[in-house]
């Protein structure tokens, strides 16, 4: 089988595995390196040492998994069906997760579906004994990998100014994983021109103002950085913008042009779980620490811990609307706190209560 029917049967099998495309990338990520050591010269990675670590390796997919000669990627949409975004952000007693985490945890469903590939892969196009297996590794945001670098030179799209893989028919509401292959299949040659032109709708609606430039994110900045990655102190500057989005944050996506042409994902795997759909944040904020493990297993909310789930819930609350019930909570909740999410609670406390007396 020569390597054009090789990657026609690949693309059928990924197909049948609930990807909606797979393209071929080859190595040379040098067009990137510019941009992302410039990213981690600005300090804007944060408290995310583990992107300055294993530098050769991000920039050379063979350093990382040695025999690599290509990578395949693949992307499967994700945003769920019958969910209301926008009414859950303008409705502040509710709590704002994003879409991406209301499922099941993207890891696992992504990962399994890559290492099915992987094996067909292998049991189709077995090598000699002393050759390096066809599929190599498979993986999905979870090692040193550029994947929206490889993703765009696979054909799976452009980068967009918020620096989300974008795609001219499915919008960026897409999860993408990776397949590092020893066959030397043939490469994308027919790449999306990047389409944003003008258009800054990402950047102008950032609540935070985190996207400093075309394709330039300030992770410290950013609320989906805020409230999953950073583990300490929410600086104060940033929390009346966050609202009510308590683990991630949608709106470079929510309000891009391009996702008007995506389609919610068929794969009820990535379909609301435990009514974390537009929950009441009081009800949230009264979990204890056993109910938010039961409540978040097998969830994505798990990268998070129940001391980072606390913070978030008291900055949300202290952006809602004034209530006597929600100071009698965070009141209760205050004495047992850890220093840090007390801190959080006595703000939230403040705004609260500068808000009642004002009412």
């Amino acid at each position: 089988m020569d390597a054009n029917a090789q990657l026609s049967l690949i693309r059928r099998w990924a197909r049948e595995l609930g990807f909606q495309q797979l393209g071929v990338s080859d190595l040379d990520l040098s067009q990137y390196q510019r941009h992302f050591e410039n990213f981690l010269t600005r300090g804007y990675q944060g408290d995310m040492g583990y992107l300055a670590r294993n530098q050769l390796k991000r920039l050379n997919p063979a350093e990382l998994v040695p025999h690599t000669c290509r990578v395949l990627s693949a992307r499967m949409d994700y945003l769920p069906p019958d969910t209301q975004p926008l009414r859950v952000l303008e409705d502040p007693r509710l709590g704002y997760v994003s879409r991406y985490a209301l499922g099941r945890d993207y890891h696992k469903v992504i990962r399994r579906r890559l290492a099915q590939l992987a094996s067909r892969i292998n049991a189709q196009f077995a090598r000699a004994e002393d050759a390096p297996p066809a599929a190599l590794r498979a993986f999905t945001d979870s090692a040193p990998v550029l994947e929206k670098a490889i993703g765009e030179k696979a054909g799976l799209g452009w980068i967009g100014k918020h620096s989300l893989l974008l795609n001219k028919t499915a919008g960026s509401w897409f999860f993408l994983g990776e397949v590092f292959t020893s066959l030397p299949l043939p490469v994308n040659n027919q790449h999306q021109a990047d389409s944003c032109g003008s258009c800054k709708a990402c950047m102008t609606v950032c609540p935070t103002q985190a996207i400093v430039g075309p394709k330039v994110l300030d992770a410290r900045r950013c609320i989906s950085y805020l409230t999953i990655e950073h583990k300490g102190v929410i600086p104060a500057e940033f929390r009346s913008a966050m609202g009510n989005r308590i683990y991630g944050c949608d709106d470079c996506q929510l309000y891009c042009p391009w996702n008007r042409f995506s389609s919610p994902t068929a794969q009820t795997d990535f379909t609301p779980r435990q009514n974390l759909e537009g929950a009441d944040l009081l009800e949230l904020f009264g979990w204890d620490k056993t109910a938010f493990l039961a409540r978040t297993e097998g969830s994505a909310i798990r990268r998070i811990d129940f001391e980072q789930w606390q913070r978030n819930l008291a900055v949300a609350l202290g952006n809602a609307p004034a209530q006597q019930q929600i100071i009698n909570a965070l009141e209760r909740a205050q004495p047992a706190a850890s220093e840090m999410v007390a801190e959080h609670i006595a703000w939230a406390l403040s705004r609260q209560r500068q808000a009642l007396g004002s009412t």
